[in-house]
């Protein structure tokens, strides 16, 4: 695998997917460079990856604040001496429908989701095109693909981010940067316990999810693939779901 020595800076590595993308990747022998605002999961999760004899460092990341992408990208090129890779895997997500006028909600998800990634690309960009290589891996929902009620500005956002991604592809023929955009569907992570303010639906969207959903690992592998592959190689789209996922 070409994995090993590998540099890859995660946001939103604290939990859920990129707590498993983080340790999927330490455990090939690539070094990794976390991100996300809960800095003492972030600093359990590098004592424990360090233990098991990989590489690991971590960076207070709120992906809203453009000066923190740019010190999660200066971190792994000062710790690790460059950045292959950037997973951006934090997002959040407000389900209701948009006669609920959650402006709130809405500008949160623009602001993580849409903004939190152009921040990470204006922080690995300019890296990326020095070195002459890099990847951007961006995990985006099948929300996007499927659009159903209650969702609709959860997966609007998800679709900006598809369709910039795909447009940077169309700007970097010469392959810096590679962009992969990753769909999860139903996975097994804390996103929906924020996702919701009422408790009975709160509750209900939690059992589907436990009954349904994935471990975040299956999707750690897909990045993993996604990852691996030649450099003359880019897997543009991954969608993964569970299989009995309508």
């Amino acid at each position: 695998m070409t994995i090993h020595g590998k540099v890859v800076a995660i946001t939103g590595a604290s939990s859920g997917i990129g707590a498993a993308t983080a340790r999927h990747l330490a455990s090939l022998g690539a070094a990794v460079v976390l991100g996300a605002r809960r800095t003492d999961r972030l600093d359990r999760l590098v004592t424990e990856i360090e233990d098991g004899g990989g590489q690991a460092s971590a960076v207070r990341v709120d992906v809203t604040e453009p000066g923190d992408l740019r010190a999660l990208v200066a971190t792994a090129v000062e710790r690790f001496g460059r950045l292959d890779v950037l997973v951006g895997n934090a997002g959040v997500s407000r389900i209701s429908t948009v006669a609920d006028l959650d402006v709130e909600g809405w500008a949160a998800m623009v602001d993580v989701n849409v903004k939190g990634v152009l921040h990470g690309i204006a922080a690995a960009l300019p890296v990326f095109r020095r070195q002459g290589s890099g990847h951007l891996v961006t995990v985006v929902s099948t929300s996007g693909l499927k659009i159903v009620p209650t969702q609709a500005v959860y997966a609007g956002t998800k679709n900006a981010v598809r369709t910039l991604l795909e447009g940077l592809r169309q700007e970097s023929t010469d392959g810096v940067p590679r962009t992969t955009s990753i769909s999860p569907g139903y996975v097994r992570t804390e996103l929906i316990d924020h996702a919701v303010d009422d408790p009975a639906v709160r509750e209900q969207a939690q059992r589907t999810m436990a009954d349904l959903g994935i471990d975040p690992e299956a999707v750690a592998r897909a990045i993993v693939f996604a990852i691996d592959q030649p450099d003359d190689v880019e897997i543009g789209d991954l969608t993964i779901r569970p299989s009995r996922q309508g």
